[in-house]
């Protein structure tokens, strides 16, 4: 618990390292940039190198950065759960042969996406004053869905002190409680160790078929996932404030609701379409928010289409506040390139708001996958103590982006097509290189192999 002014508090970034497995399997109905770009060969130590490259910079720029280890792919676990039996090699040549969809499924490297690893709610939010993480269940794809039990132990292994941390187990599997983790949450504040409030958006609700529902694609959030998190959270009803995802947008391919909005202490930066009433939604969270006015800034559908913002990945950026207290817009190379988007872009640095720069990064191993900057971190707000009590080995620094940069070189792969998943020596590879990371980041023994 941090009411304590002179306690400084911050928002720490914490990024998925991209996996040894890292493939182009086209796993993800209702991402477009997923489905569009299977089959390509992939390169999992570019997409690593270029994903440390990006928390170095945010690091260098003042911001509290910190790393998340991706899952042990193929998971033999799942795998021997399904019927798979004997040796690694052979569950593997069975599984690949017999069953490639399901074999692809148990490889996929989507664990590198963090925002949504969990969901969390810092000390100054919930009313045991502990930082509470619930890692997501991701019930709408198998292949995430099986990512929790790992994930928790991750989490686990980093917020180890129980005076400060919480954490809570995933919610139920099944489609009712569907939880896809921060990607359909924000938090607002005027500081970032004041109480602030929590924005949880969701697709649909489960238990009422009378409300809107996307037809196309499947809403992955719903209601009762997002009120079952703050309850476990211990949030305050009064400053927790639910949105619906416009149903239109989600058969459009937004399938989260950080590929449509992004937002970070008083700023909501949001398209057009995003929510279904979106004068209701505002009016909400400035409710919610107090007597300090909100920034909403609203992206028109006239200047940037949802197809524009789908392909750039424009909300998929991270919104941050650096050293000066201005805000910048960390977007992907995508948004430079279109130039609707580089012209809205150019005329909200001009207009008067709290973003004032926009800075771009390559993340484009990422971006062919379905995923942005937005995607790849999961944002912890921790105070100075928190942050003591935490495990330091995976807060980035020189030294750590020059061991995890040598540890890449020395254990990725180049190239990787959906064959290559099936070659029983990158499971050997894979779990040497996952070994020698819980010794860098100092976890102990998280994957299942070392249990």
């Amino acid at each position: 618990m941090h009411s304590d002014p002179k306690i400084t508090t911050y928002e720490v970034n914490f990024d998925g390292i991209v996996g040894p497995t890292h493939n182009y399997a086209g796993l993800s109905v209702g991402n477009v940039a997923s489905l569009k770009n299977a089959a390509l060969a992939s390169n999992p130590k570019q997409g690593a190198l270029q994903g440390l490259a990006k928390m170095k910079a945010l690091a260098d720029l003042g911001l509290k950065q910190a790393v998340l280890p991706p899952l042990e792919r193929p998971d033999l676990h799942v795998l021997r759960q399904l019927g798979f039996a004997g040796t690694d090699e052979n569950v593997i040549r069975k599984a690949s042969r017999e069953a490639p969809a399901i074999f692809s499924a148990t490889c996929s490297a989507s664990s590198m996406w963090t925002a949504n690893a969990c969901t969390i709610s810092p000390s100054s939010d919930t009313a045991n004053g502990k930082v509470h993480f619930t890692a997501a269940n991701l019930a709408n794809k198998f292949h995430r869905s099986i990512e929790a039990p790992t994930t928790s132990r991750v989490l686990a292994s980093i917020f180890t002190d129980d005076q400060h941390f919480s954490h809570h187990e995933a919610l139920p599997l099944g489609d009712h409680f569907g939880d896809e983790g921060a990607a359909n949450h924000t938090r607002f504040c005027q500081q970032y160790g004041d109480k602030g409030v929590e924005f949880f958006v969701f697709g649909k609700y489960a238990f009422d078929n009378s409300k809107p529902f996307p037809k196309k694609y499947p809403a992955r959030q719903t209601f009762e996932a997002s009120q079952a998190i703050a309850r476990l959270h211990q949030l305050d009803n009064q400053r927790t404030v639910y949105a619906q995802q416009n149903p239109a947008v989600i058969d459009a391919g937004v399938f989260h609701n950080d590929v449509i909005a992004v937002g970070n202490q008083n700023c909501l930066f949001y398209h057009q379409q995003a929510f279904l009433d979106t004068a209701k939604v505002l009016a909400d969270l400035q409710q919610a928010f107090g007597d300090q006015p909100m920034h909403f800034i609203q992206v028109p559908e006239s200047q940037v289409s949802i197809d524009d913002a789908v392909h750039t990945y424009l909300f998929n950026s991270q919104l941050v506040t650096l050293a000066d207290n201005k805000m910048a817009i960390i977007a992907p190379a995508e948004c430079q390139e279109n130039q609707r988007v580089k012209d809205y872009l150019d005329s909200v640095i001009a207009a008067d708001n709290p973003i004032n720069q926009v800075k771009i990064y390559d993340v484009k191993q990422s971006m062919q996958n379905g995923g942005g900057p937005a995607c790849l971190r999961q944002r912890v707000v921790l105070s100075e103590v928190e942050i003591a009590a935490s495990n330091s080995a995976v807060y980035m620094n020189e030294t750590l982006f020059e061991t995890l940069n040598q540890w890449v070189n020395k254990h990725y792969r180049d190239s990787l097509t959906e064959q290559d998943l099936a070659d029983p020596q990158l499971l050997v590879e894979s779990r040497q290189a996952l070994d020698e990371l819980t010794q860098i980041l100092n976890l102990g023994s998280v994957y299942p192999f070392q249990l």
